[in-house]
Formats: structure tokens, C-alpha cells, sequence
């Protein structure tokens, strides 16, 4: 990005421990595909997170139905790791999977170069189940790609851009179970995810942070269980008492403390302690009735 370098989020001590403890080399699982990267969790079989480039004046407009030769989408694991330490179809074909494959990094965030080709490549790239994660589709479908679209779309295409943007989920040991065995294994659904974005402004390197949850709508529908009282960390309540799949602007430090990452370090337009809601107009998406999502508007600049 211009003069500015981004490194990738560093993970705790805790968790790099994980990989010595195990004999696990830590940067096997840091996965290049086209224009992204993932560092996958092999103790989750989740990602930790995955970070892309996106070249706003490079864009290639290319429809979802023309992926893999007109033939639909195909999810697959990456056989760069081994296949028990991630979730497949073995997840999201279980009883109860009531939620969505959700892309981490957006298929049209890679869709970009000179060459039309390699852009197709790029969003084909996206579809590894190193890429997913279970998200509910009032989440997935909702306000979370509302922000995705207005990232790429009104910002970083409109305004010619480049920008770094990171995305996952926070890992908590009181995440809830998942109210199916997959393969006799139990299986821990996160409830929070973030998008950390680098962009340049005037030769200064700057980052905001957004994070939504989707906690009260997986026990609403039942696909976890439900959490038992008395039971919860001290700081689950940072974010856990939000309105429920609605996204928030918060400083990156408050990722930082939810998820144990440690970023790269840039300015700030954002400096309120409070996370400032997203929505301006009336959208209630607590309740398991249809939304239009067509007339929310964002008061985000990059």
C-alpha cells in the first residue's frame, strides 16, 4: 500500500504456545491463495483470520454465476493441511446447521488485476472451507455484507483506493457448543467477528475497526447450546449485550482485547471508548422476521 507496509496480526503468546506444545509449525498454516491469506486455527479448525489486498482501480466485475465454468460453487478443503483440522461439508450438512458457509474475505474483495482471468482465479480461491465460517444468515446476508459492499463498492471502487483489510472471528473458551457432534467431535461456534481496514490518506497510514455478533440469534434458533449461568468470563459482556447482528465501529484496540491479536499500528479517526452503532435508519434485525437492508445507510469515511 504505497509507502506503507502492513504486517499481518500477530497472535498471543497463549496461542503460539499451541503450535510449539502440539509440534506444529506455525507458518504451515498460514495459506497464500489469490490475493489473500489465511492463518488457520488447527486446534478450532477455524480460521484465526484472513487478510487481503483490495486494488479499488483494478476491479473486474464478474457474477458469481460464471465461477467454475458456469457450474455453481465448490467448496473444498485445502490439501495443504491435513483435512481433520478443518470443518467441511462434514460441518454445514450436519443436523441443526442452520447457518451459512460466510466468506471471510469477500469473493468480489480479490476480484481485481489487470489480467480478467486471474480475477475469476481469485474468487474461485475464496471458495475453501479455510475461508468459512458459520455465520447465520441474518448476519451473513444482513448488515455484515451491507458493510462488505459499502467497503468495496462506495469506497474503495468509487474513490479509486487501495486498502488492507483483515477479517475473523474472536475465539473464547465460552464459546458455545454446537448442539450436533460432528464426528463425534463437539464443535465451538464463535459468536463475534471484526474487519480491521489499513487505508492511506494524505501519505498517512490509517485504521479502523467494526464488529457484530450473532450469539442471541444461535441460541434463538437453537443451534448451540444454550449458555449456562453463572458460567460466563468476566468481559463477556464487551460486546455481548449489543443489539444482536447489528455491526458496530469500535477502535481496534477493542479487537484487540476481544481476540488477542495485536495489530499494526496506525492513526485513528475513531477515538470514542463507546462502539458507535452503524444504522441509521429503522432496521430491527433481532427477530426472525424479513429485513430490507436496501435503505440502511453507513456514516463511515475512508
Amino acid at each position: 500500500m504505497g509507502e506503507h507496509h502492513v504486517q499481518i496480526p500477530e497472535i498471543s503468546s497463549t496461542e503460539d504456545e499451541k503450535f510449539i506444545t502440539n509440534g506444529l509449525n506455525r507458518s504451515t498454516y498460514l495459506l497464500d491463495y489469490i490475493n489473500f491469506s489465511v492463518l488457520h486455527n488447527p486446534f478450532r479448525k477455524f480460521p484465526y483470520f484472513t487478510a487481503s489486498n483490495i486494488h479499488g482501480n483494478q476491479f473486474q466485475k464478474i457474477k458469481r454465476k460464471e465461477l467454475f465454468s458456469g457450474k455453481g460453487d465448490r467448496w473444498k478443503k485445502d490439501t495443504r493441511i491435513p483435512k481433520e483440522e478443518q470443518l467441511g461439508h462434514e460441518l454445514y450438512s450436519a443436523d441443526k446447521s442452520d447457518f451459512d458457509k460466510g466468506h471471510l474475505t469477500k469473493r468480489e474483495d480479490v476480484q481485481w488485476g489487470d489480467d480478467r482471468d486471474k480475477a475469476v482465479a481469485a474468487a474461485e480461491s475464496t471458495f475453501f472451507y479455510t475461508n468459512a465460517m458459520p455465520q447465520v444468515d441474518r448476519l451473513n446476508r444482513g448488515i455484515w455484507r451491507k458493510i462488505e459492499d459499502y467497503i468495496l463498492h462506495h469506497q474503495t471502487i468509487s474513490e479509486h483506493i487501495k486498502i488492507n483489510l483483515f477479517t475473523g472471528p474472536v475465539f473464547r473458551d465460552n464459546d458455545p457448543n454446537f448442539v450436533t457432534e460432528v464426528r463425534d467431535t463437539i464443535i465451538q461456534i464463535p459468536c463475534l467477528f471484526w474487519k480491521v481496514i489499513y487505508y492511506q490518506n494524505d501519505n498517512v497510514l490509517h485504521r479502523t475497526a467494526f464488529l457484530t455478533s450473532q450469539k442471541n440469534i444461535l441460541e434463538k434458533r437453537r443451534i448451540v447450546k444454550p449458555s449456562v449461568r453463572g458460567h460466563e468470563v468476566e468481559d463477556t459482556d464487551l460486546f455481548m449485550t449489543f443489539k444482536d447482528a447489528e455491526t458496530y465501529q469500535v477502535r481496534v484496540d477493542f479487537i484487540e482485547k476481544l481476540s488477542g491479536l495485536k495489530f499494526h499500528e496506525a492513526t485513528e479517526k475513531f477515538v470514542e471508548d463507546t462502539p458507535e452503532e452503524l444504522i441509521l435508519s429503522g432496521v430491527n434485525v433481532r427477530s426472525d422476521k424479513d429485513i430490507d437492508i436496501k435503505d440502511v445507510r453507513l456514516n463511515v469515511t475512508l
